[in-house]
């Protein structure tokens, strides 16, 4: 008897990295693997989209279209390359209109994609019917998904097999065109039984021959046994990883399912461990200069409490090494479980996740509901659609007065068609301001990407990449004497500015918060006070200047946006604490701050 053929995406190339580094793989680096992955016999890999596309432009000085024809051109036209689509979101920051949900699968297909998997994180069909319309339209093949994930203990009302059977009939009633379904659990902490009654229902509900796939990762350490279950149940087809981007955040290995499958009537994907061995190898070599975040190979016994998926948690914590406060992730990961909880239960995976990321960090750094970060306060109200269950009525009231919205259950598409920001014409209006190409991929970008694709197309883009090699030469750098130059250095919140010179290293201060400062006649100088009648405002979260909103000497009221502030992907405004006049901004636009330090002064 033949054995069962099971299909194997190879996430790799999106899912391992954004796992493990957050998306930044330059491409040059990883295609001798993508030929390394065509020679061991791979032949579907998913190999863009969700956040992998935004962190070429935001990190790589990257085109992700440009990356997505290359591997076309690697891997052969006979392969299935798949995407990752997030509904009326695509793979955008914000909902999008009809225009550019329609662009999104124009530009995908003509830049070698074959299928899309399309999910909305709060089980929303409404948020599923346009987008699948749009891809079938452009002639891709649509893969529909149902989000799973176990819910935090005591946490009931939704993410069981009710719920998923539910979604799953409300997407065949709905007639929502698709060419397989995937249930797709991204933070890996759906416990293997449910897994197992969740594909026998779809099985038994779906029609006979259609292609029936899960999604996991490895995070919360029940990965494989969720996929032994899923084979069990019937699945058609899994998603795994390879060395050294697997297990831990990322997706089982492909080399342990092949293990764990020895002796049954599975044919995972006509692969041969020896050949997987030889692309391991090369991948190894390829990425063997990227810094490895510790938390990325690790599995966790209490995700399955505060759900995190692995795609998000090292992009997380690296921004949050980045921002100097990583000691504070174990708190922020505790205090996600009320987060979900009064949330409304939408999965925890993009955008949701990083709502849910969000709010927690701001409850640990800003006190419990203080604050409430955009994306989940307007979650909660209702601007991305109806989560699985009412959010805590209290948490409503708190974010519609922080975000001044009132709660609303008008459909997520509808608002985003009338809203003229997300037209193609404003983007188009907005390159032509820049002096930019009107091209539909630079129109593309710069909707999904807002300023800092703008600022990629300028040729203007970050160049951020953790590798080994300069990671080293910067401690090397730091470690040595300072040498001639400007420098900033913060003191007790305040920022001076400061010029090196060479041989004795005489240090002059130039500038105190922003305002000059006159030659000292000694070689030192006092720190100078803010004066007494000044009220200093200060930042409550690591980040950057985003934008400069008012200038020294004007007049602002109590609220009044001061300056906004880039952090964790939340913009965050900094306002006047009263009305006054404002006698210095001490900080520039993209400068990096610390939580604490003075950024402003009103008097």
């Amino acid at each position: 008897m033949a054995k069962k053929f099971i299909d194997i995406m190879d996430t790799t190339f999106r899912d391992g990295f954004q796992s493990v580094f957050g998306g930044r793989v330059l491409m040059k680096d990883f295609f001798p693997a993508v030929e390394a992955a065509k020679t061991a016999g791979i032949n579907h890999f998913e190999f863009g989209g969700g956040a992998r596309f935004q962190s070429l432009y935001f990190y790589l000085r990257e085109d992700a279209f440009e990356m997505m024809d290359e591997f076309r051109k690697i891997v052969g036209p006979d392969a299935n390359l798949q995407t990752l689509a997030r509904g009326v979101n695509t793979v955008m920051l914000d909902t999008g209109s009809k225009e550019l949900i329609d662009l999104h699968a124009k530009m995908f297909k003509k830049h070698g994609t074959t299928t899309i998997r399309n999910f909305d994180a709060l089980n929303d069909v409404e948020n599923l019917k346009y987008s699948a319309e749009r891809i079938t339209h452009h002639g891709l093949k649509h893969e529909v998904v149902v989000t799973m994930m176990d819910l935090p203990p005591g946490c009931h009302g939704a993410h069981t097999v009710e719920f998923y059977e539910k979604t799953l009939r409300e997407i065949l009633d709905s007639g929502i065109p698709y060419s397989s379904i995937c249930f797709k659990d991204a933070s890996g902490t759906s416990n293997p039984q449910k897994v197992f009654e969740t594909i026998k229902m779809a099985r038994k509900l779906i029609p006979e021959g259609t292609h029936l796939r899960l999604h996991t990762h490895e995070t919360a350490g029940v990965s494989v046994a969720a996929y032994m279950a899923a084979l069990e149940a019937g699945v058609d087809g899994i998603d795994m990883a390879a060395a050294p981007v697997s297990g831990g955040t990322s997706q089982p290995d492909i080399l342990t399912m092949l293990h764990a499958t020895k002796g049954m009537d599975y044919d995972l994907g006509g692969l041969e461990i020896s050949k997987i061995l030889t692309y391991e190898k090369e991948l190894a070599y390829c990425l063997s200069d990227y810094f490895m975040p510790p938390e990325a190979t690790m599995v966790s016994p209490i995700i399955p409490f505060s759900p995190m998926p692995g795609g998000a948690l090292t992009a997380n914590t690296q921004m949050m090494r980045d921002n100097g406060i990583l000691d504070r992730f174990p708190e922020v990961i505790a205090a996600m479980t009320e987060v979900v909880e009064k949330g409304g239960y939408g999965t925890s995976v993009t955008p949701v996740s990083q709502f849910y990321f969000q709010q927690a960090l701001n409850n640990v750094m800003q006190g419990p509901w203080n604050a409430i970060a955009p994306g989940y306060g307007r979650m909660v109200l209702g601007y991305f659609g109806k989560t699985p269950v009412a959010p805590d009525p209290e948490v409503v009231r708190i974010a519609s007065e922080k975000l001044g919205l009132e709660p609303t259950t008008e459909k997520a598409l509808d608002l985003a068609n009338a809203d003229e920001t997300k037209s193609l014409a404003n983007w188009i209006n907005k390159l032509k301001e820049e002096n930019i190409e009107i091209t539909e991929e630079n129109i593309f970008i710069a909707a999904a990407c807002h300023d800092k694709g703008i600022a990629f197309l300028q040729g203007k883009g970050e160049l951020n990449v953790r590798k080994i090699s300069e990671m080293k030469k910067e401690n090397n750098e730091g470690s040595s004497n300072m040498g001639s130059g400007s420098y900033t250095v913060v003191v007790d919140g305040q920022k001076f500015s400061v010029q090196v010179a060479e041989g004795d290293v005489n240090i002059e201060i130039t500038e105190v918060d922003g305002e000059p400062v006159a030659p000292a006649a000694t070689k030192t100088a006092a720190p100078i006070k803010a004066s007494g009648n000044g009220l200093d405002i200060k930042a409550l979260l690591p980040g950057s200047v985003w934008k400069i909103v008012v200038n020294p000497g004007q007049s602002v009221n109590e609220g009044d946006v001061i300056l906004i502030l880039e952090s964790m992907k939340m913009e965050i405004d900094i306002v006047a604490p009263k009305g006054g006049v404002v006698k210095s901004i001490n900080v520039a636009t993209n400068d990096k701050v610390v939580e604490g330090q003075v950024v402003a002064v009103i008097g």
